[in-house]
């Protein structure tokens, strides 16, 4: 049987880590990292989710500012705060939680913020740095992935990794991660051809389709590391479930290691904003990052 990943556990630590790190600029440097969240709409998994944030934000020693607008909010409304918390030198961090509403260009919002407050990594200009290997900030998710990944396996040169799902979010830039690392990265598909004999070739799995329990044991390769970054709720016995993208009772027989869902590569995603936000204010301030 597979080891299990314990993202939980990464997450935990690196929160340790960065609260030593935080207190540190404190004493050094007089200056404490700050995380502003925007929220529009009334989304539950969103307000759920914005609210954690907030929580392990304050956990770890830094300031929190949360902006809640109702759902009907203009786009220039949006766009007149984002321009605001650029101007705010005690901001060090901006995130505007998606799904926007759909009067709202996502795209025109993303690509306001300040690139060096961009803790989600999701401007243009941050896309841009990360595929041409310039030191940038990186969209939180394939940063925790890549990290539970390099726990498990130390270093990565020379694997042959296959990444299933194409997205801005995950799929393209965990690619470009992995490239870093000096992986041979193989980018699959819902167009791919014979995907589970691509999939078989790979050391290195990340799911990120967005399909249900996709990716299936007889699809690996013996003893390969599969982190599962899919998130979705299915009904089981008249229950809602979270599952990820791969299923995992198959997988888990034939994997070297895999990430479950819950658990996994989740809890990473929030504890990376954090990195994301202290790295940037170090960025801003003109200090080396503490080692966290």
């Amino acid at each position: 049987m597979a080891q299990r990943i314990d993202g939980k556990a990464y997450a935990e630590g690196l929160r340790a880590r960065m609260k030593t790190a935080v207190a540190s600029l404190k004493e050094e440097h007089g200056f404490t990292p700050g995380l502003a969240v925007v929220l529009v709409g009334e989304d539950p998994a969103s307000k759920v989710y914005v609210a954690n944030k907030a929580r392990q934000t304050v956990e770890v020693g830094m300031r929190s500012w949360e902006h809640r607008l109702p759902a009907e909010t203009p786009e220039a409304e949006l766009l007149a705060l984002v321009e605001k918390l650029n101007r705010d030198d005690d901001v060090h961090g901006i995130l505007v939680q998606l799904p926007l509403p759909r009067h709202i260009d996502s795209t025109k919002v993303l690509n306001a913020i300040n690139p060096a407050k961009d803790v989600d990594g999701f401007h243009v200009i941050n896309a841009g740095k990360l595929a041409t290997g310039q030191e940038s900030l990186v969209p939180c998710t394939p940063v925790g992935s890549v990290m539970l990944a390099k726990d498990v396996l130390g270093k990565l040169e020379g694997l042959e990794a296959v990444v299933i799902g194409r997205s801005n979010i995950v799929g393209k830039p965990v690619a470009q991660l992995l490239l870093n690392e000096n992986c041979t990265v193989t980018i699959a598909h819902s167009r791919t051809k014979n995907l589970a004999d691509v999939v078989r070739r790979a050391d290195l799995v990340i799911a990120a389709v967005g399909r249900a329990e996709m990716v299936k044991g007889d699809w690996l390769k013996p003893g390969a590391t599969v982190i599962d970054v899919g998130i979705n709720r299915v009904e089981r016995d008249g229950k809602g479930r979270l599952v990820g993208d791969c299923d995992f009772a198959s997988c888990e027989k034939v994997a070297g290691a895999i990430t479950p869902v819950p658990g996994g590569v989740g809890p990473m995603t929030i504890a990376c904003l954090l990195h994301n936000t202290i790295r940037a204010a170090c960025a801003q301030k003109g200090y080396a990052a503490p080692k966290m």
